[in-house]
């Protein structure tokens, strides 16, 4: 019997310190949420910002939204959001993820801005595992490279020269390091191939208001 009560008084407070530690979490993922949130849709903001310029544009545009899926173009099957800017109800420019799928160490994820006439507003570096000191100078804080990007369009450069100068292209490469940009240069070529056939339905689908993580 002694044994019997030692064992049910033990389940008995594994499973009061059970709840009391569900019941922690629970509260302080409710009392900091908030935070969570507006800190994520700031860094959101942030990155959109940087590859289209926040004066240029006057709608919300986390609200308008759309979802694309495009493997062959946007290097991924999964749906991602694009996000339109407008002045005065025009259309000002879009933002959306595209994927390097052939980087060096993987695939490489880039936030991509164009103008309505399709040319580029800018293009950023969200995510990649490239080799520290040499494919990483695909992000802007390690340097200037991926603004050459700025305002090229599908035919600035002519398409044949839409590569890294090892391939007879208009950009540079990194030395020691030509698998990187090679990837980059093809992944926004082609986000501007996709822009160019499907504008008019970038511009006039119905929202979905998703995020730069494809949540709502």
């Amino acid at each position: 019997m002694t044994l019997t009560r030692h064992m049910l008084r033990s389940a008995l407070l594994l499973g009061l310190f059970a709840v009391a530690g569900t019941g922690l979490v629970a509260f302080t993922y409710l009392g900091t949420k908030d935070e969570v949130d507006a800190a994520d849709r700031a860094y959101q903001l942030r990155s959109l910002n940087a590859v289209i310029k926040p004066e240029l544009y006057d709608n919300d545009i986390f609200a308008d939204a759309i979802e694309v899926t495009s493997p062959d173009l946007l290097g991924s099957e999964t749906p991602t959001p694009v996000f339109r800017a407008r002045r005065g109800g025009q259309p000002v420019a879009v933002a959306f993820i595209c994927t390097a799928p052939n980087g060096y160490a993987g695939p490489i994820k880039l936030l991509v801005g164009i103008y309505e006439n399709g040319n580029l507003a800018g293009v950023r570096v969200l995510a990649h595992k490239e080799t520290p000191g040499l494919g990483d100078f695909i992000e802007e804080r390690r340097s200037p490279w991926i603004t050459a990007f700025d305002n090229r369009s599908l035919t600035d450069p002519e398409p044949k020269f839409w590569g890294v100068r090892r391939d007879g292209g208009k950009f540079d490469q990194f030395t020691g390091a030509t698998i990187t940009p090679r990837a980059v240069v093809k992944a926004v070529h082609n986000a501007l191939k996709f822009y160019a056939q499907n504008k008019e339905r970038l511009f006039s689908s119905p929202n979905t208001s998703e995020g730069l993580n494809g949540n709502k």
